[in-house]
């Protein structure tokens, strides 16, 4: 029996060039996609690494071979290629990339028509097992390939957010990490009347300055620092390939994602009252109290864009964000943007004339959060299970939609298991007590650790 290629993961492809992914692989994939998601056009983009112009180009020949024709979006974000898909009606599209993953990685993400995701349950792993057999009829007619620029429509989509006239000139210090950010920001400063301050702004395959993921606390001092330096008013960072937008207030203090949720939920909101705002359970209360106090109902959602994607469009959600980064927008398929979202809190800034750490800071004092927490355990299983034990008496509420959420009068928090690796990720909060917040957290980790 085929077994399914390791690099196939539950939402993506992924794995170390060239022993869990090479170009032949690429090629299969190309010729796999096309007999399970049907003929038509797609759209192929990559990224900055050393191995993603071998890759996309064996996809493209793979995705040809198996009847499709190709637009090459060249060098671009994941979310380049969903756009392509939307604007130009492609029966779908895939974007190669390994977005954090460290050198000598590399990995594709696909959709299908519509911009919508093809996850293990909805395709993906069809198309590795065909990939994996080998067995890829060839089709009546091949397809070609021709290259297309879409970059002045996909910025003028993006501009299409905000009121440029009613933006204000501001100092942003933008740190593209040397992934491929730089010039989608290229792209759209020239319409804007800010100072960008560019730091590792071009695209380089051996990223000189390190691997582009904000997310991890030890990736964010130069972009903290340039702030500070410059008296920005502002600081952005995105991943490698910039579907994910992180922020720094005025001070270089980095502003955890769970309060830009309710910041840009906010903002929608004021646009569109009584919209659904979709969110993950992670981290909570205040973007629900943000939501309702903004006219519109708030969802709770499994965390992962497929999931969150795929209950936007069934509640015709127009906006969902996770505290991971992540923001989607009902205008733009659905899919989340790592440039839509900065457009938007810079136009908050500018419209309401406040910094952005006076913008989050009612939302911090009142729920403060511990930030998500990793730990590594024998038996993630076990560990949810021993935590509902042990924390759900006294609970006013205990969840299950993605790992375990437990609330209590004044405190919660949600513990999960990661899709990859045998950890577990904690995220705590309470309710205006920051105190009782890090004394939780401490708790819980003090436990975790001694379960092995």
């Amino acid at each position: 029996m085929t077994s399914l290629p390791d690099c196939f993961k539950a939402y993506d492809v992924r794995g170390r060039v060239p022993d869990q992914l090479d170009a032949e692989l690429a090629r299969r994939v190309g010729h796999a996609a096309v007999l399970e998601l049907g003929l038509g056009t797609y759209a192929v983009g990559r990224d900055i690494r050393d191995s993603s112009p071998e890759l996309a180009a064996a996809l493209a020949e793979g995705l040809n071979a198996g009847g499709a024709d190709v637009v090459d979006l060249g060098l671009c974000g994941t979310e380049q290629v969903y756009h392509a898909v939307q604007h130009l009606g492609l029966a779908g599209g895939v974007m190669i990339t390994a977005s954090h993953n460290p050198l000598g990685w590399n990995g594709m993400k696909l959709v299908r028509e519509g911009s919508r995701p093809v996850s293990g349950d909805t395709g993906l792993h069809e198309i590795g097992l065909r990939a994996a057999a080998g067995d890829l009829p060839a089709a009546a007619r091949s397809g070609s390939t021709r290259t297309v620029d879409i970059r002045i429509e996909y910025a003028e989509h993006l501009l299409s957010y905000v009121d440029v006239k009613a933006m204000k000139p501001l100092k942003v210090v933008a740190d593209a990490g040397n992934g491929c950010a730089g010039p989608a920001v290229d792209l759209l400063a020239p319409h804007l009347p800010f100072e960008m301050i560019r730091l590792h702004h071009d695209p380089d395959p051996t990223f000189p300055n390190g691997i582009p993921n904000p997310l991890l606390p030890e990736n964010r001092a130069a972009t903290a620092a340039a702030v500070r330096e410059h008296g920005a008013d502002v600081g952005l960072a995105w991943d490698g390939d910039f579907d994910r937008c992180f922020f720094f207030d005025e001070t270089g203090a980095f502003v955890e994602g769970y309060y830009l949720v309710g910041l840009l939920a906010r903002a929608a909101l004021r646009l569109e009252a009584g919209a659904c705002i979709i969110h993950d359970p992670r981290l909570t209360w205040n973007t629900v109290e943000v939501v309702r106090a903004a006219g519109g109902v708030p969802m709770m959602n499994k965390t992962g864009h497929a999931f969150i994607k795929e209950r936007m469009r069934a509640e015709d959600a127009v906006y969902g964000g996770e505290m991971s980064a992540h923001h989607y927008f009902r205008d733009f398929a659905y899919c989340d943007s790592g440039m839509i979202p900065w457009l938007l809190v810079l136009q908050e800034m500018c419209v309401t004339g406040q910094p952005l750490s006076a913008l989050v800071g009612d939302m911090q004092r009142a729920y403060p959060a511990s930030g998500e927490i990793n730990r590594r355990i024998s038996s993630p299983e076990a560990a949810l299970r021993l935590a509902e034990e042990r924390w759900s008496p006294g609970a006013v509420l205990v969840d299950h939609t993605d790992g375990l959420s437990v609330d209590h009068a004044d405190w919660r928090f949600n513990l999960r298991m990661s899709n990859t690796e045998p950890l577990v990720r904690l995220n705590v909060e309470s309710r205006g007590d920051p105190m009782l917040m890090t004394s939780r957290t401490e708790e819980i980790l003090t436990w975790l650790d001694g379960l092995d």
